[in-house]
């Protein structure tokens, strides 16, 4: 237990609800995890106030970050096993797979 150890993803995808499920999971079980999230676009500039214009639509704020649970590599195997129990499913995407067009992802839905 290094206060510097290497720590990985267990989980990383634009999924809120089930990062805060794995987050829970983790520390009832004691793992030691570190959650959280940024924003994978850049924002488009509304003059000079910074504001995202996507955001002011009748619907309000558009969730588009990118939420990460890390584990010490350590502690993965663990991990693991307690968000399986708990009966979750995790995902590693990379940039590339957040990225990619819906249908690319599922051609059986091109027409």
């Amino acid at each position: 237990m290094s206060l510097f150890e290497k720590k990985i993803p267990v989980f990383r995808k634009r999924d809120k609800e089930t990062c805060e499920k794995i987050k829970t999971a983790l520390r009832e079980a004691g793992v030691r995890c570190k959650t959280g999230h940024y924003q994978m676009e850049n924002i488009v500039q509304a003059g000079y106030a910074g504001l995202d214009i996507r955001n002011l639509g009748p619907n309000g704020r558009i969730d588009r970050d990118v939420y990460y649970v890390n584990v010490p590599l350590s502690e993965k195997e663990h991990a693991l096993e307690v968000i399986r129990a708990a009966g979750l499913v995790t995902e590693v995407l990379t940039v590339d797979q957040m990225m990619e067009d819906t249908p690319k992802k599922f051609p059986e839905l091109n027409r």
